[in-house]
Parts: C-alpha cells; sequence; structure tokens
C-alpha cells in the first residue's frame, strides 16, 4: 500500500531565488563575475542587511543577473577541489549557465578568448541554440548559450 505523501503542488515555488558559491580567491572571482561577465555587483545599500558585515570585511561579494537572480560568492580561501583538472567534475553541480542574445554570442566568444579562459567545450551549435562552456578562476564550469537565432 503506497502512503501518500505531501508534495509543494506545482507554481508554489517561484524563481530562483540565490545561487551560492564557494571561492578561494574573492578578488579573481569578483573580476570575473563583474567585469568579465558583466554582472552588477551589489554595493552599499543594495547589499542585503544581513550580508552587510560580511561584504564590508571581504569575506562575501553578490552580484545580480538582469533577472533578478543573486549570485553569492563566499571567499573560502583554503578551498581546494579534490582534483586539479577542471575537467574532472567534482560537484554534483555541473555547470551556471547565463543566456544571452543570439546576436551577442561571438561578442561574447571573443571576450572569453581576449580574456585567455579556458574554453571546455565549444563553441557548439546544437538545435536549441549555441553554447560554449569555460571554467570560473576556481574550476567551475559556466555556460553561455542562446537560442537559436
Amino acid at each position: 500500500m503506497m502512503i501518500a505523501q505531501k508534495t509543494i503542488p506545482v507554481g508554489y515555488l517561484r524563481k530562483v531565488h540565490h545561487i551560492a558559491l564557494n571561492v578561494r580567491d574573492m578578488p579573481a572571482s569578483r573580476h570575473f563575475y563583474g567585469h568579465i561577465l558583466g554582472l552588477h555587483e551589489l554595493t552599499g545599500e543594495e547589499v542585503p542587511e544581513t550580508l552587510k558585515e560580511l561584504v564590508a570585511s571581504g569575506k562575501v561579494a553578490n552580484f545580480i543577473t538582469p533577472d533578478g537572480t543573486i549570485l553569492d560568492l563566499f571567499g573560502e580561501p583554503e578551498l581546494l577541489p579534490p582534483d586539479p583538472d577542471p575537467s574532472k567534475s567534482f560537484t554534483r553541480a555541473y555547470h551556471l549557465a547565463f543566456d544571452i542574445n543570439p546576436e551577442l554570442f561571438d561578442q561574447a566568444v571573443s571576450v572569453i578568448r581576449e580574456n585567455n579562459l579556458e574554453i571546455a567545450h565549444g563553441p557548439v551549435t546544437r538545435p536549441t541554440g549555441r553554447g560554449v562552456y569555460f571554467y570560473d578562476p576556481d574550476g567551475f564550469m559556466i555556460e553561455i548559450r542562446c537560442d537559436p537565432a
């Protein structure tokens, strides 16, 4: 006999509120997400009250994506992946994907190459669109993708 389990009904969860990543080198990660990827870093009154002290001490940095998802970076200077080869997946999270206008995709790939970021795979073209996979300063895979033009 199957026991009915309670569920959160479809539609109750509204959106991804934030994504938190541990990073080893906070300055390198802030440069990567803020300058290379162009995400807006929260400063001053934009920083949530609960994080102001950690941000002021340099232990946390917060970025916001254009759709409003917050990306929290938590400084963990002793953080080392189990393997220095980033192509060997070491977490259950596979990659973080950002969507871009198809007309801007090639420009994004140029920025990745100009910053000498290691490309893991691509650029690739699929029926679902185009994508390029590369690594952040901690070896976590990032994807920039777009729908078919």
